[in-house]
């Protein structure tokens, strides 16, 4: 498996909203591409996406991390009601950025509210990317399986991979299983045994093994 080069800060002020984070480029010529964005009251330097940059750039793939435009707005707190249309724009505008620099397919993903509105994204443009990455997808708030977020995921065409700690606040493996057999296109379900929302990343505490277990899943699925 080939090293990868580090990373360097990436910024495209030609779109609107524009597109600014991390990009991640394999040492080797890369024809995928991954996006990659953060959950809720995080950023583009999460240990998660990090770690998972690495892993995917070592892989072949040039992955740009990007930070989603409430975030690019403001430096801490969660995004506000307004604020997820923008987002998805942003999303959508970070996959045109990443088209611009590899020839093959492209992937997207992200973490809770950032794998979220990716799923919402592709839900109202089938054709975007070529497969998703969704890492702890937030079913339902924490003690409200009520409040289900799921009213678009029978729009959902595109392939998915989810990851998900089997001791999520956000929803069970039983809910989130129920939840996948709404999508009409593959899916899988990578259960984290003992993992909560933020899959055993906490601070700057890495799980390689767990990384590797995505990106071997991610390969097999995708192939």
């Amino acid at each position: 498996m080939p090293n990868s080069f580090g990373a360097g800060p990436f910024a495209d002020t030609s779109l609107d909203p524009p597109v600014r984070g991390f990009l991640h480029q394999s040492a080797t010529t890369a024809r995928d591409g991954l996006v990659i964005t953060h959950g809720a009251g995080s950023n583009s330097r999460a240990p998660l996406l990090i770690a998972l940059a690495e892993a995917f750039t070592g892989a072949g793939f040039t992955v740009l991390r990007c930070d989603l435009p409430y975030r690019q707005s403001r430096s801490f707190g969660p995004p506000r009601p307004g604020d997820a249309a923008k987002d998805r724009e942003g999303l959508n505008n970070a996959v045109t950025a990443l088209r611009q620099l590899v020839s093959g397919h492209v992937f997207l993903g992200g973490h809770s509210y950032g794998g979220r509105q990716s799923t919402m994204l592709c839900a109202d443009d089938p054709a975007l990317v070529e497969g998703l990455l969704l890492l702890s997808y937030p079913l339902h708030p924490p003690r409200k399986p009520e409040q289900l977020r799921t009213q678009h995921l029978p729009k959902l065409q595109t392939p998915s991979l989810f990851v998900y700690g089997t001791r999520d606040p956000f929803g069970s493996p039983e809910e989130m299983e129920s939840a996948l057999s709404l999508i009409p296109a593959k899916t899988r379900l990578l259960k984290v045994e003992g993992a909560g929302h933020d899959l055993g990343f906490k601070g700057t505490t890495k799980q390689d093994g767990l990384t590797s277990l995505v990106l071997a899943e991610f390969q097999e699925f995708f192939s």
